[in-house]
């Protein structure tokens, strides 16, 4: 596997339709399980020093508890200010039960 290839949790630990942060290495990232679908961003806020994963989940869109900005969770868009960076998302792969993330690639599976 490749060094780029991290670990994260495994399927059953993000319940349906929730968020929950996680440390990988240096960073700090979020899984979301939406319908059965699995996506990872930063978990900090682009806009202010924010957990997202304190956030609400509406959908595909996760919204900051501290200012009320949202972002589209499967491409990282803005979705609602005062956010005005997009959301660094990455790639999952998925092996077997466990759920692992490209630290280098985005959800799009475009170099970062």
């Amino acid at each position: 596997m490749a060094d780029n290839i991290v670990r994260i949790c495994a399927k059953a630990d993000i319940v349906p339709d929730s968020v929950k942060a996680f440390d990988v290495g240096d960073k700090r990232l979020a899984v979301f399980n939406i319908g059965g679908r699995y996506y990872v961003t930063d978990d900090e806020c682009t806009h202010a020093s924010a957990s997202l994963a304190d956030g609400m989940l509406d959908g595909e869109v996760i919204e900051c508890a501290v200012h009320m900005g949202a972002f589209h969770v499967p491409t990282g868009e803005i979705k609602a200010p005062p956010c005005a960076v997009a959301l660094r998302t990455y790639k999952v792969v998925m092996n077997g039960e466990d759920i692992l993330v490209d630290l280098d690639r985005d959800a799009a599976g475009e170099l970062a």
